[in-house]
């Protein structure tokens, strides 16, 4: 509803992490399933896919999904652009056509191309069940990170390999706990974060990447709205007191 006073529940609650209240009922909207779909993969490395996503981005696509990964499974290492398109049929087999021309790639069959876009979303591709690139005598153990830029931003110059996700805008990647100042600065000199996604599986690391290190700092004035709303909706504070930050 529009011109509504008072807090956008439903949107706080998203990604607080139960540090807010308790949900106990839940609406959800639903769409219907796109007409057609379509998977197109280009050989691009990451800097030629992400100024292409960005081209595609400007024109009336429909653009629904993207995945920018280096494979390392074939004899040969190969840094593939997965681009999935949904919607009426003539727009997808457009769009089909034209990218094509753009660059030069190939339209994956839709069964083999459902199993990998579902592998991703659930993070279960190779890249998400084992840092393979990282070697087997390394000194820190791997915690994997989840960096949300802006998809607009450039390369980030990290010595780790990237899975590059929403057309740019989430990159992926596994380091180990004392990266954690370096790709904070990475993602905040394009203005985005850094977040400990998935902890190392030993103490040590654990303990290096604990709950108050998971998140970026919150700016100054973005802590203060944050210390507010906390106030409001858990004067008590015993909704997961240090789930996101040390100091809630």
């Amino acid at each position: 509803m529009k011109n509504v006073a008072g807090y956008d529940v439903s949107r706080l609650m998203v990604g607080a992490m139960g540090t807010l209240g308790l949900l106990t009922d839940i609406s959800l909207k639903v769409l219907p399933v796109a007409p057609a779909e379509a998977t197109l993969v280009f050989e691009l490395d990451q800097a030629r896919a992400l100024a292409q996503l960005h081209r595609w981005g400007a024109q009336p696509l429909p653009l629904n999904a993207s995945c920018w990964v280096r494979d390392d499974t074939g004899a040969n290492a190969s840094e593939l652009l997965f681009v999935r398109l949904r919607g009426a049929v003539a727009a997808v087999e457009s769009a089909c056509t034209k990218m094509l021309a753009n660059v030069p790639g190939r339209r994956m069959d839709n069964a083999q191309a459902d199993a990998d876009w579902t592998a991703c979303r659930d993070l279960n591709l190779p890249f998400f069940t084992a840092p393979a690139s990282t070697p087997a005598n390394a000194p820190e153990p791997l915690a994997l990170w989840r960096l949300s830029v802006p998809q607009t931003a450039p390369v980030l110059t990290l010595p780790w390999p990237q899975l590059v996700e929403w057309h740019g805008g989430q990159r992926w990647l596994w380091a180990p706990a004392p990266a954690l100042e370096q790709l904070r600065q990475a993602a905040s000199a394009v203005g985005g974060s850094a977040t400990v996604f998935m902890a190392a599986t030993d103490a040590a690391a654990i303990a290096n990447t604990a709950a108050k290190n998971c998140f970026s700092p919150l700016s100054p004035a973005i802590e203060q709205i944050n210390h507010r709303l906390r106030a409001e909706f858990d004067p008590a504070g015993i909704f997961n007191p240090g789930r996101m930050y040390q100091a809630q």
